[in-house]
């Protein structure tokens, strides 16, 4: 820290206000580059659990409402770190959109102490907030505000409210709020691709195989960069991972701290939070990402990963954060007590019927098949469960809202064709991926669920071009596996590049 930071506690009394008091003197006595202070604020605060954090006399534009343990600790000090000096760790095209935007921005997140998505969002809106004095951003605990969750039909976190208005929730990709963010800033940012320097590999993904691939590439001595929306992808929202060979428990956050610090112990350039929006496939081939950047490469390859399968019935996306989800360590917290479902009889629906029946009175798991896929050891967890029922061989037909929350659930026993409806608070859904793979439909070779074609060394349909990872074709979607694709894949680039060479020069 180059700044000494005051953190600046609103006054008032509160039933919890004693310890957040303790808390935040606890982290000043830690340096004297932090002080500790309580006082009045001038402007309309939510609560006497509210700071904020000041640098020389100035609000930073960042609070605090609520006391930031669990996974929000890293956030808060992150906050003061970066408050004090602490470089901002974002690409210098992102930062110039954040700073160029006009108009006044506040954002409010609600979350849970428990998410582990959250601090990302959290951390990121911060790093906005420094940047721009026309942004705010406002970490709110929705376990100490709960009329305030109440009022807004809250059931799911990150939601992030911009002015007084829902702007996103559930999982939140900081590429895309940036994305969003960007079409207010006063001035495009432009990038001309006179000067750019030509890479020899470029890696679209930033999950399990991307990072493998970028690893294995600059180990070859290859010129590497990686784009990602955001580092980890899928494996950040996995609570456990116990199939790790060499690994007997970990979890997705550890894991992409992990295979990350390896893939910075090598060169390899990283462009995070952004997309690609054009793609060139001739003998150079070039991206053109969401920032205005236009990257070239000798070769490609394409690791974007998946995302959650929706159901596509009447009642998923309209009630997607009230009462339907993805993410159950996330949201569980929100059904404490209550009557869940989970549709899905895979790994991830009985590992999430697992981790919700800690939480939750009952779980209601749903499979569409007569048999559950899932593996036989966590299936013989799930039967010494007694507050999870199993229901096989039905078809959910229908989620069922009343007053802008769910209620209940409509499925069809596919023995009996006989309709049941089902009560229930929450509905999480686990049925699979679907491969990120839309914006390469007029490019590359795709199958009929939207996997990218390969052969046994990664090729896809178009020379030069490979793809790794839950995005192709690869029978089995597992951790380890995707890494093993992604050091393929650079191994068959490398050979690519070694068999045809091109000359050493700029874009003109």
């Amino acid at each position: 820290m180059t700044k000494p930071v005051s953190v600046v506690l609103n006054t008032g009394n509160h039933e919890k206000r004693a310890e957040l008091v303790e808390f935040l003197q606890s982290v000043a006595a830690t340096t004297s580059s932090i002080k500790f202070v309580e006082r009045e604020f001038s402007e309309n605060v939510r609560s006497p659990l509210t700071f904020t954090l000041e640098v020389e006399g100035e609000q930073t534009g960042i609070y605090f409402s609520g006391i930031p343990g669990g996974h929000e600790f890293n956030t808060f000090i992150l906050a003061v770190l970066q408050s004090g000096g602490v470089d901002i760790k974002l690409e210098d095209s992102l930062k110039k959109i954040i700073s160029s935007i006009p108009e006044k921005l506040s954002f409010e997140t609600f979350i849970s102490l428990s998410c582990h998505n959250c601090p990302e969002v959290v951390q990121a809106l911060n790093q906005f907030a420094l940047l721009n004095k026309n942004i705010t951003s406002e970490m709110i605990d929705g376990g100490l505000f709960q009329d305030t969750v109440a009022e807004l039909d809250i059931q799911g976190v990150p939601s992030v409210f911009l002015n007084g208005k829902l702007f996103a929730n559930g999982r939140v990709e900081i590429s895309s709020i940036i994305e969003k963010l960007s079409d207010l800033r006063s001035s495009p940012t432009v990038h001309s691709k006179k000067g750019a320097v030509i890479q020899d590999v470029l890696i679209v993904g930033g999950g399990p195989a991307g990072i493998s691939a970028a690893i294995y590439a600059a180990r070859k001595g290859l010129r590497v960069t990686l784009v990602a929306k955001n580092i980890g992808g899928q494996l950040k929202e996995t609570l456990g991972i116990e199939n790790f060979i060499s690994t007997p428990k970990t979890t997705g956050i550890e894991l992409t701290n992990a295979i990350q610090n390896h893939m910075f112990d090598y060169d390899v350039t990283v462009r995070e939070h952004v997309s690609v929006v054009d793609l060139e496939t001739g003998t150079l081939k070039g991206i053109t990402l969401s920032s205005g950047e236009v990257i070239y490469g000798r070769s490609l390859i394409i690791a974007t990963g998946a995302n959650w399968k929706k159901l596509g019935i009447p009642g998923e996306l309209e009630n997607i954060g009230n009462g339907v989800a993805y993410c159950p360590h996330c949201d569980g917290p929100f059904y404490k007590g209550k009557d869940v479902a989970v549709i899905g009889g895979g790994n991830s629906g009985v590992e999430a019927a697992l981790d919700l029946a800690g939480t939750v009175n009952k779980v209601t798991l749903i499979e569409f098949l007569p048999d559950l896929k899932a593996d036989q050891i966590l299936i013989n967890q799930l039967e010494k469960r007694k507050n999870i029922a199993v229901i096989k061989n039905s078809a959910t037909t229908r989620i069922v809202a009343k007053d802008g929350k769910v209620i209940g659930l409509e499925y069809r026993d596919r023995s009996t064709e006989e309709l049941v409806y089902h009560e229930v608070a929450g509905i999480f859904v686990q049925i699979g991926l679907v491969p990120n793979s839309d914006f390469l439909s007029q490019t590359l070779k795709l199958n009929k669920f939207g996997e990218i074609i390969v052969d046994e060394f990664c090729n896809t349909s178009v020379e030069g071009v490979f793809a790794c990872g839950d995005v192709t074709t690869i029978p089995y979607k597992q951790i380890i596996m995707s890494m093993g694709e992604g050091s393929k894949a650079a191994i068959t680039a490398s050979d690519y590049l070694q068999k045809n060479p091109i000359q050493e020069e700029l874009v003109a």
